[in-house]
């Protein structure tokens, strides 16, 4: 479909973002699951809720602006999904070396949701949207908190207990 319209663009843009979320809701148990250090299991957890909570808000930004739900598929996301399962086959086994692997995937979706969430927060401004800014606005700052509680894990004990599982094996 063309697009011919900054509104155009921005819709667009929204449908990708809500199947984005819609798509890691489906993920983070597993990536819970899959971790073996506790509080990132409890990040992922947590994270969910809140990603549950920002498709909500998606859905009422639908509603202020009139849109209906239209059924799209983010590539990006999908593309995203698709490497951690990668990722996470080639590591294999639950430890350290997982938890590191499931906190690089992971960031990699937020660092794109911090993207996605900034450029809709910019349009909904520029089109006057001023209730629909501050809600993007709310989730901008989850996901930016969801990265930095990400990155306080891995640099709290994470990383280093890769390392030793390293020299362990040497």
């Amino acid at each position: 479909m063309k697009l011919h319209s900054l509104e155009e663009l921005f819709q667009d843009e929204l449908f990708d973002t809500y199947n984005a979320e819609v798509q890691l809701t489906k993920e983070l148990p597993k990536m819970a699951e899959k971790a073996d250090s506790e509080d990132l299991a409890e990040a992922f957890k947590s994270h969910l809720k809140e990603t549950e909570g920002q498709v909500d808000r998606l859905e009422k930004v639908f509603d202020i602006l009139g849109i209906k739900i239209e059924k799209e598929t983010c590539e990006a996301m999908s593309g995203l999904i698709k490497e951690a399962h990668r990722l996470i086959k080639s590591v294999g086994d639950k430890g350290p070396l997982m938890d590191v692997a499931l906190i690089s995937a992971a960031q990699k979706v937020e660092h794109y949701e911090m993207a996605s969430y900034g450029t809709l927060r910019t349009l909904a401004e520029k089109l006057g949207y001023d209730d629909v800014v501050e809600l993007l606005e709310e989730t901008l700052e989850e996901e930016k908190g969801a990265d930095e509680k990400l990155t306080e894990i891995a640099e709290e004990h994470v990383n280093d207990d890769a390392m030793e599982q390293r020299a362990a094996a040497e």
